[in-house]
């Protein structure tokens, strides 16, 4: 049943596509007929939290290959696709193209990093790792080192950087929540842990995978949809990614002309105005240095989160594992590439006053009166403000949330709301699928690593399988109470969560497979110093006051901890005993890209 199911999977995923797209023609029909608008959002939501639930159902599973690795059978495109759904996070989805739109081309240090970590994790650990067998990363490094203290050390890196990052995911579905059912963010970050679990806490990896194929099909249709729509309706042509050059350059007339870089005439918390976009004046020396560091701790930390390592450990094969990270670099790029124009030509939406959506120098009358600007002001994501009582709004006094820009996109281009409630659905797929994965690596990292391994060896299936579970569930319900205390924006909680990961674990799991003399008193220096230096750092800087270093801020702390991490590996690895020849024999044999895994598959 399992062979006819992997074969099918062409087929199957193709007829959930076409069923995906009958239903969006089903709710156009109804918009057309008069259905409220945000019953449609609703339908949307439902319907597809719904059949990903469903997904996660049929997967359920008590066997422990199947829970951890998803019973390594999972071919290398369809691996490839759940990979970039587990990857296109509601901060890529809902929150980068609002930094672009807010903060300009700098906020592209995030697409560069997050892209180059693909390449290290091709050239340098993916294959490798496969060819380990593990479970988890931890697995690995309490392995490849050897004794428990290594193992526990990963495990708290591990999951102090997926925890950051999974309040981040379950803060952009409650985001989504909020505006698709009219409810508080506050409730609405409950309602997506629900659907959160529902995917995961059944059938584990194997639930995870199948749900997360589905869950890109989504995503990816939501967020060319309005784009491809945008760039036609404002005739700057058919393939949108190579077409919004003009764009920017009417953007650039609009914003000086507007008077972009004047302060807004007053703050509202937690929203931001495009005055904001120009700040103190910096050097080209300054600025090329900030973004550097930016793309550096972005790639090191996509090549050290444990979620997105822990999928190439589904391959059948090594070979495998190399395909699907190429594979996963193509879905990757689909999105990536996009992003930016969506950006831009929601930005001319707004400031353009040839276009009828603009709203920039209409009456505060006006503005108020239009139905998205009240939908978002309801649930405190959007304001507008009459500070200089003129009457007309400046672009001074319009404020937003840079999380919900891509979520308001179709709202303020005009679009039908049918197209509001696909990017709804799209925005939940992406925050859902990461956050899936986040909480599978942080519970399976303690079921297997500290439960079973340290903890309680002699534990049986069921009981390993009931405590991942119920870790599943109390690690969710923790992320979505911090969620919900908003203490930073989505874009500013992934970076800490890259930072955390790169600056414990990066070096640890690359000389690991290359190094044949790193040691466990190495790793085990190289992992508690690079955490507490890069933990230090964020403290000092965010809340201490720190002036930063070089004009390295909160977002780039990974570059106190890599650093720090490296020397302190190196040089406590030289000056304890050199590894046995047998664990010396190991590394060597991962680094061989073909035959059977090194470790036996029932470990």
């Amino acid at each position: 049943m399992k062979g006819e199911f992997i074969d099918n999977l062409p087929k199957v995923y193709g007829l959930y596509t076409g069923g995906f797209v009958i239903f969006i023609l089903l709710m156009a029909v109804l918009e057309q007929l008069g259905v409220a608008a945000d019953t449609i959002g609703i339908l949307f939501v439902l319907f597809t939290v719904v059949v990903y639930a469903g997904i996660g159902w049929l997967s359920r599973t008590m066997q422990v290959d199947a829970y951890y690795v998803a019973g390594r059978q999972v071919p290398a495109v369809f691996n490839g696709m759940a990979t970039a759904a587990d990857w296109m996070s509601g901060a890529s989805f809902v929150a980068l193209a609002g930094g672009v739109y807010f903060g300009g081309h700098a906020y592209l240090a995030f697409v560069v990093g997050w892209t180059g970590g693909y390449v290290l994790v091709a050239s340098l650990m993916a294959p490798y790792l496969r060819k380990f067998g593990c479970y988890t990363v931890p697995d690995f490094i309490g392995t490849r080192y050897g004794g428990n203290l290594a193992r526990f050390f990963a495990v708290v890196v591990l999951a102090v950087a997926s925890f950051t990052y999974v309040t981040a995911q379950i803060n952009a579905t409650g985001t989504i929540a909020a505006r698709a059912l009219q409810i508080p963010f506050e409730v609405g970050v409950w309602f997506g842990l629900l659907g959160i679990l529902l995917c995961s806490m059944l059938g584990g990896m194997r639930a995870v995978t199948w749900t997360q194929v589905a869950q890109y099909i989504v995503l990816i249709i939501a967020y060319l949809v309005p784009v491809f729509w945008m760039s036609n309706a404002q005739e700057f042509g058919a393939v949108p990614q190579f077409a919004y050059g003009d764009a920017v350059v009417r953007i650039g007339e609009l914003e000086q002309a507007l008077g972009v870089g004047t302060p807004p005439v007053e703050s509202v918390a937690g929203l931001r105005t495009l005055t904001t976009l120009h700040n103190a004046p910096q050097s080209d020396f300054i600025y090329n240095w900030r973004f550097v560091t930016l793309v550096l701790c972005m790639m090191a930390g996509t090549a050290s989160l444990p979620h997105i390592l822990m999928r190439y450990f589904t391959t059948p094969s090594v070979a495998a594992a190399r395909k699907s990270v190429a594979w996963s670099l193509f879905f990757i790029f689909l999105l990536y590439f996009t992003a930016p124009a969506l950006a831009t030509f929601t930005k001319l939406q707004l400031l353009d006053p040839n276009l009828a959506t603009s709203v920039i120098g209409k009456t505060i009358g006006e503005v108020n009166a239009l139905e998205w600007i009240q939908k978002w002001s309801n649930v405190g994501m959007l304001a507008v403000t009459d500070g200089n009582g003129d009457g007309i709004l400046q672009i001074n006094e319009f404020f937003m949330r840079p999380d919900i820009v891509v979520l308001a996109t179709p709202e303020i281009a005009g679009l039908p709301y049918v197209i509001s409630g696909l990017v709804a659905a799209g925005g939940m797929a992406a925050a859902m699928s990461t956050a899936d994965g986040l909480l599978l690596a942080i519970a399976n990292a303690l079921s297997h690593d500290l439960y079973y391994k340290i903890i309680d060896p002699k534990a049986d299936t069921k009981h390993r399988l009931i405590v991942a579970r119920v870790l599943l569930i109390v690690i969710g319900a923790a992320g979505a109470l911090v969620a919900s205390l908003k203490l930073t924006g989505i874009l500013g909680a992934v970076a800490w969560a890259f930072c955390f990961a790169c600056s414990g674990l990066f070096f640890p799991i690359v000389l690991g497979i290359w190094w044949k003399r790193a040691n466990r008193a190495g790793a085990i220096a190289g992992m508690v110093c690079g955490f507490i230096a890069g933990t230090w750092y964020l403290y000092m800087v965010r809340f201490a006051d720190m002036d930063p270093w070089l004009g390295m801020d909160h977002l780039r702390f990974g570059m106190i901890g890599m650093p720090v991490s490296l020397v302190a590996m190196v040089a406590v690895s030289l000056m304890t005993p050199a590894p046995d020849a047998e664990t010396q024999a190991m590394v060597d044999e991962i680094r061989v890209p073909r035959g059977k895994a090194v470790l036996d598959s029932t470990h």
